[in-house]
């Protein structure tokens, strides 16, 4: 139970890192297509059928806009009492960490709420291989997007051409 619930927090929290990386190269990312791909990905790897797949992937889309809502309205109220206060004070930094604690705890009745519809949905092992191929999915698409964004980035050029044009002069 507690190895289910921090797989599907793991694949959200890769989710989120992935999408916060494609914003920040300003790039617009075909969400549709990026899912079409991770449920291409994950129901091969996991040897879904089509009746699991249909069964699992509106559950999995469900929670993971649930816990993207709750991950924005927090970093909202962040932002808000940051950009309203030059110079927190010790309980304003307080208020931080206890919106913080909120949404962990809000996060982990969500993982515990959706864990038991997934249980119901997929047999163990299917659940299992299904997480993990997101898993998978997650980091091979953070491996390409860096790899993509080195190719691109002038800085990360510039230092592997002198890196290798100091190895072809040795």
């Amino acid at each position: 139970m507690k190895r289910n619930v921090f797989l599907i927090h793991l694949c959200l929290l890769l989710s989120i890192i992935t999408f916060s990386l494609s914003a920040q190269t300003k790039k617009s990312m075909n969400v549709a297509d990026y899912e079409k791909r991770k449920m291409q990905f994950v129901e091969e790897q996991a040897g879904l059928t089509k009746e699991e797949a249909n069964r699992y992937f509106p559950l999995n889309s469900e929670l993971s806009k649930k816990k993207l809502d709750l991950n924005m309205q927090y970093r909202a109220k962040v932002q808000n009492m940051r950009k309203n206060n030059d110079g927190m004070s010790e309980e304003e930094y307080l208020k931080l960490l206890n919106n913080d604690e909120e949404l962990k705890k809000k996060e982990v009745e969500l993982e515990n709420e959706y864990a038991e519809k997934f249980k119901k949905a997929l047999t163990p092992e299917k659940l299992y291989r299904a997480q993990q191929a997101e898993k998978n999915f997650m980091q091979k698409e953070v491996t390409n997007f860096r790899s993509n964004q080195g190719t691109n980035n002038p800085m990360i050029k510039n230092k592997q051409e002198k890196r290798n044009s100091n190895s072809r002069n040795r």
